[in-house]
């Protein structure tokens, strides 16, 4: 994966979560390519949705307009584009966000993104134009746009080149089944009463890693409730 295009509302919120940081700078060296797209800029009257058949609430992001913005950024028929791009709708019906998705993601080819907005997204958008739905919980947004540029920064940091050191990818949250980082700790060593603890001191590496191991147990087992014995 070298590019990432995202179709949205809301460009710029994506571009500001993406445009700092590590993510930022391999941007802005080339590691990486990415785009927003304002999909009203591809409606011929800024309009994006409609009101839904068979009645209720809420307004539906139209098909036509998202086959639209596909055949004037890529040349081709909206249908064509996912025959050589991953293209992911974010809907909350979609697959689960996780660690194995993202390194799906990042080996794969390049990514587009359409993000849903208002009541939802005519069904058409993800049967015809997309390759698959992607979800970042069971909880609801206003729109696609964080879920956008959660995974955009999930999947570029994988790339090589992004971090400046590639070991931080070795035994980081997720790396492997059930595995969550260890707790960490710097300076000051005693803070307010609280001492780092001891065998992070002792200088000990076969001790250390065991502890890490320990501790990375314990907070997987913590991670449903996030709450952290002392």
């Amino acid at each position: 994966m070298k590019n990432i295009d995202v179709f949205c509302v809301f460009p710029e919120a994506v571009d500001a979560a993406l445009r700092v940081g590590v993510i930022g700078r391999a941007i802005e060296r080339g590691v990486v390519g990415y785009r927003g797209f304002d999909l009203r800029q591809f409606s011929r009257d800024g309009r994006i949705d409609d009101m839904p058949y068979g009645g209720g609430a809420g307004m539906v992001v139209r098909v036509d307009v998202v086959a639209r913005a596909f055949e004037e950024v890529y040349g081709v028929p909206g249908r064509e584009v996912r025959e050589t791009r991953r293209v992911v709708l974010t809907e909350p019906a979609g697959r689960p966000m996780d660690q194995g998705y993202v390194d799906e993601v990042s080996s794969g080819p390049d990514l587009t993104v359409v993000c849903g907005r208002y009541g939802g997204v005519d069904e058409r958008v993800w049967t015809e134009l997309c390759t698959e739905a992607v979800s970042l919980g069971n909880f609801v947004l206003s729109g696609g746009e964080i879920v956008a540029a959660a995974l955009a920064d999930a999947v570029v940091r994988r790339l090589d080149g992004v971090l400046g050191n590639a070991e931080s990818l070795v035994g980081e949250s997720f790396s492997g089944q059930g595995v969550v980082g260890p707790p960490m700790y710097t300076r000051p060593a005693l803070w307010n009463g609280e001492e780092v603890p001891g065998v992070l001191l002792s200088g000990n590496h076969a001790e250390i890693r065991a502890w890490r191991e320990r501790e990375s147990r314990t907070r997987a087992g913590a991670k449903k409730t996030g709450r952290r014995s002392p």
